[in-house]
């Protein structure tokens, strides 16, 4: 598997703090996750939604960026709001939504604005969410394992 030279493995361990609360480390940032209070958390930091969310926002706002800065386009912001949902497809039952609205501001022509979507939809992560992927688990051996920290 080819890896990214700035690639790093993302940690995430009980911290003992509360009942989900989880201490998140990727490369020199540490951050916590957690459950909000409905859900028996004590809603430390966000939940693990929000943080694939805060995922496929971020990467749309920054290959938005990287677009514009390249095709020197007149963008001066980007905003992403994104809400996850559960809804019901008739003979699928229920499937997870996303749904994701973008704003754009700078002086940017309709035709500008329109690649920029279509930019939007071509992001790493989006294309990661939308064509799936493949997730391979194994348990770690209990001798070998490093210590939860």
């Amino acid at each position: 598997m080819a890896k990214d030279k700035d690639s790093h493995p993302v940690v995430v361990s009980d911290n003992g703090l509360g009942p989900y609360q989880q201490t998140v480390r990727t490369g020199r940032h540490t951050l916590l996750a957690d459950e909000p209070v409905t859900m028996g958390g004590n809603d430390a930091g966000p939940s693990p939604f929000d943080l694939l969310l805060a995922s496929l926002g971020a990467c749309t706002s920054i290959t938005l960026r990287m677009y514009a800065e390249h095709k020197h386009l007149p963008l001066t912001g980007v905003r992403v709001e994104l809400m996850h949902d559960r809804i019901e497809v008739e003979g699928q039952g229920k499937i997870d939504q996303i749904s994701r609205i973008i704003t754009l501001t700078g002086d940017l022509t309709r035709d500008q604005r329109s690649k920029l979507l279509a930019i939007a939809n071509k992001c790493p992560m989006y294309r990661i969410l939308h064509s799936g992927l493949r997730i391979d688990s194994v348990l770690a051996d209990r001798d070998s394992a490093p210590p939860v920290a």
